[in-house]
């Protein structure tokens, strides 16, 4: 997951989500594997990518370049999972200002991912979801209430 926030927010947002949902949700550290069950969240001011590693995949938490503006940028991680996981992927752009994200959804769709916008019904502000739609990266836009379902379906079904 990638939320833009400043650093020192990133390891308390994850704490926090973690007393709320159902699986383990924690902040990234490089090199952590990629685990059923587990929410890796970026850490503020570091980009996140997606790596194989073995039979599965693990994240790299690198201090990169801002990229869009931002630090951690979904565009970074989206474009790794479309090099990395293609196919095997699903990419969930939700709510927010501007546009990142949309290029390395594109990617994804591209390679065959499954890729959901949330809808304007349901958005704080539409500008992520809207840009992604815009530049062809979406197969499904779903109300957030939708969404997890949708997810659910995937994993369960394979597509």
């Amino acid at each position: 997951m990638v939320q833009h926030m400043p650093p020192g927010f990133s390891r308390r947002f994850a704490e926090r989500l973690n007393e709320d949902l159902r699986l383990e949700v924690r902040e990234a550290e490089n090199g952590q594997r990629v685990e059923p069950g587990l929410a890796l969240l970026a850490a503020a001011g570091r980009q996140m990518r997606l790596k194989p590693q073995g039979d599965g995949y693990a994240v790299e938490v690198i201090d990169g370049p801002i990229i869009n503006h931002h630090k951690p940028s979904v565009d970074c991680l989206f474009s790794s999972v479309a090099k990395v996981a293609g196919t095997n992927a699903i990419g969930v752009i939700m709510t927010g200002m501007g546009d990142d994200g949309a290029l390395g959804m594109k990617e994804m769709f591209d390679t065959g991912a499954v890729t959901i916008a949330e809808a304007e019904e349901s958005c704080v502000v539409f500008g992520m979801p809207k840009m992604a739609i815009q530049r062809g990266g979406v197969r499904e836009i779903l109300p957030l209430h939708q969404i997890a379902t949708r997810i659910l379906r995937w994993v369960d079904s394979g597509r």
